[in-house]
């Protein structure tokens, strides 16, 4: 595993980096938005950790607006983690290549913790 960080869907994204930006330092990377401006991944580097951010899109409720990405180091290990994670859990997001060249999926698992799986190929 390389990984495992936070991540948290709020809306106003990108003023909500830039308070924990002011209160914490560190430095604003990796914003991607949307073509009507909302921030879909977006991330706070604090020393070594990175606080991984993006809007709601309407899909996040409070409660369930923070969930830990996991950034595996192969296939076979986003693989075998999604497995495992989706038996008794949810699956929110399939394991599917993506357009930014990752293989991604979301999981909610039998212990109601929110996962984002991600492998960079």
């Amino acid at each position: 595993m390389k990984t495992a960080s936070p991540y948290i869907f709020v809306d106003d994204c990108e003023k909500v980096i830039a308070y924990y930006k002011g209160l914490f330092g560190g430095e604003m990377t990796n914003v991607q938005k949307t073509d009507d401006g909302k921030c879909l991944h977006a991330e706070l580097h604090l020393g070594s950790s990175i606080i991984h951010f993006s809007d709601t899109f309407g899909q996040t409720h409070q409660g369930d607006n923070v969930r830990i990405s996991l950034e595996c180091d192969s296939e076979e290990e986003i693989k075998r983690v999604y497995e495992s994670l989706s038996q008794s859990g949810k699956i929110t997001a399939p394991l599917q290549d993506t357009f930014w060249g990752a293989v991604h999926a979301n999981v909610v698992d039998q212990f109601g913790i929110g996962w984002l799986l991600n492998y960079q190929k």
